[in-house]
């Protein structure tokens, strides 16, 4: 159930509970959102951004029963009015809106800033005015801690902008405690490590390793060296659920992440053995980041996500692998996505 406005106990039963918003719900985990959201029996509001095709980025996966019960909107973070009329009416607002490809973030940094640090603005502004919402969360990301001074990873944590998304998401994270601190906006972020699963673009890792597997033996990657902490989408997706239930939680930051890491060479071993192949990589230098950018290690401590609402990661990574995995076979003319969350 939805707690009520800060510093209230009340619960809203099911059937008085108002709309809630997911914005970047057209992307890899906003749609897993959107669909678990409705299938729990909530009125959802989905943002979406405006594109020439005028199609619903990954919400065009979900069953058609599921999206029929989904309000989907268009509209711009960058656009205040545009943001506004998405909260309006809204009981609770999950976050989830960004640019968020890095080596995009090199090319053009502005379009990242103003989508990502303006966006988030124009969300906490409009959730302030806001008579009736009761929660916001919003998605912050592990690329704010940059490579791993130590580990595991907990917030507190130093957080290093190693590249213009990871700096855009530390701006917007500081943006949404001091909207809790200064006016009472009922704020929470979730602090998702690296998060895979199907739907996801082939900019992510997983993806990109699984679909060039399933074609060849060759497969063209970055560096081998970095190491991430890996979490089904599911589970992130039970993370989002799990924080927006949990009044404690109210004004802080908070990881969730298996609490194991894998290198990118690891996790090609890996993806071999689940497809019964054996693998080669190339270099592909497109793939690489510069060297100061790069992240080298990401590795969760979720134990305030467990004491706090007991968040606990349920697909192991070799699960997690085979639903990407049968997710591709199923679909081989969509492999590459391009929805940004």
């Amino acid at each position: 159930m939805f707690p009520t406005r800060l510093g209230m106990s009340r619960r809203i039963e099911m059937g008085g509970r108002g709309t809630v918003l997911v914005t970047g719900a057209a992307g890899f985990i906003g749609s897993h959102l959107v669909e678990r959201l409705a299938r729990d029996g909530h009125r959802v509001r989905a943002f979406i951004r405006y594109n020439g095709r005028d199609d619903r980025g990954c919400l065009e996966w979900l069953e058609p029963d599921v999206l029929a019960q989904v309000e989907v909107v268009r509209g711009d973070l960058k656009d205040p009015e545009a943001v506004r009329r998405a909260v309006r009416g809204c009981s609770r607002v999950f976050h989830l809106g960004a640019l968020i490809a890095i080596p995009y973030s090199y090319e053009n940094p502005l379009d990242v800033i103003q989508t990502n640090i303006e966006g988030t603005a124009h969300v906490l502004n409009a959730c302030r005015d806001s008579d009736s919402l009761d929660r916001v969360v919003l998605t912050s990301t592990s690329e704010v801690y940059g490579t791993a001074q130590r580990v595991p990873i907990d917030e507190s944590h130093p957080l290093v902008g190693q590249s213009p998304y990871a700096a855009s998401k530390i701006g917007s994270d500081a943006l949404g405690i001091a909207y809790h601190r200064s006016f009472g906006t009922p704020v929470t972020i979730l602090r998702p490590f690296n998060t895979f699963g199907p739907r996801q673009s082939t900019r992510a890792i997983v993806p990109t390793i699984l679909s060039q597997a399933l074609v060849g033996s060759t497969l063209r990657l970055g560096s081998l060296a970095p190491r991430r902490d890996l979490t089904e989408v599911s589970d992130t997706v039970a993370g989002f659920v799990g924080i927006a239930e949990c009044d404690e939680a109210l004004g802080r930051v908070v990881n969730i992440g298996r609490g194991s890491d894998v290198s990118i060479g690891e996790l090609v071993e890996l993806t071999g053995q689940v497809l019964g192949r054996r693998l080669s990589v190339e270099t592909d230098p497109q793939r690489l980041r510069p060297a100061t950018s790069e992240v080298g290690r990401l590795l969760a401590d979720a134990s305030l996500a467990r004491r706090l609402f007991g968040w606990e990661p349920r697909v192991s990574l070799e699960e997690g692998l085979r639903r990407v995995a049968d997710h591709l076979r199923a679909h081989p003319t969509r492999r590459v996505g391009h929805y940004a969350t």
